[in-house]
């Protein structure tokens, strides 16, 4: 039995260099300093490094790797934490499979956020090189490069974040979570 049910799953998913990671972590200092509520950043860069170490970026261990943080995410909401996920997660299949996961039984705390950028801006970015690294065929598999991103059909929230500021898109996702209830509308 989950010790909270205001906790919540936020589901970042756009291409890489959008802001993903950059919002989340912005919302997640939002979250704990203004409105006191506990969470934490699930990314690339924490997930890759330990859990899904063992993992490749083809679409078999895309899906896994998906899985495995969708299960992390049970974890941390059961625990009474909001969880910020950012993941390119590139795939519409796979983005519902982790939904149902996370939506199972009486769980509908499943909030898809779709972090909007152009390729283009995303290149002009490009805070780890990956992008030049990729048009130089250096990296095989690359999102919005030589591997498709399937945009989300019905996301919840769509953050334009290739015309708006860090602040604007936490401002609009704080309003999302009040709207839903998980944060109260003082």
């Amino acid at each position: 039995m989950p010790l909270s049910l205001s906790s919540s799953k936020l589901w970042f998913t756009g291409l890489s260099g959008s802001g993903k990671s950059t919002i989340a972590t912005a919302l997640e200092r939002e979250l704990l300093l203004n409105h006191g509520k506990t969470s934490y950043v699930l990314d690339g860069d924490n997930i890759r490094h330990g859990l899904n170490k063992d993992l490749g970026f083809g679409p078999t261990d895309r899906e896994e790797n998906i899985r495995r943080i969708g299960e992390v995410c049970n974890l941390f909401t059961d625990a009474g934490i909001i969880v910020l996920a950012a993941f390119v997660s590139p795939y519409k299949e796979d983005r519902n499979k982790v939904r149902s996961l996370l939506e199972s039984g009486d769980r509908k705390d499943f909030i898809e956020i779709h972090v909007q950028a152009s390729v283009s801006t995303c290149e002009e970015r490009d805070p780890k090189g990956l992008y030049k690294r990729a048009r130089s065929g250096e990296i095989p598999n690359f999102t919005g490069i030589s591997a498709p991103f399937e945009e989300p059909e019905n996301p919840e929230v769509c953050l334009k974040s290739g015309e708006k500021s860090v602040e604007d898109c936490v401002t609009q996702l704080i309003e999302c979570l009040k709207d839903r209830g998980y944060l109260s509308a003082e």
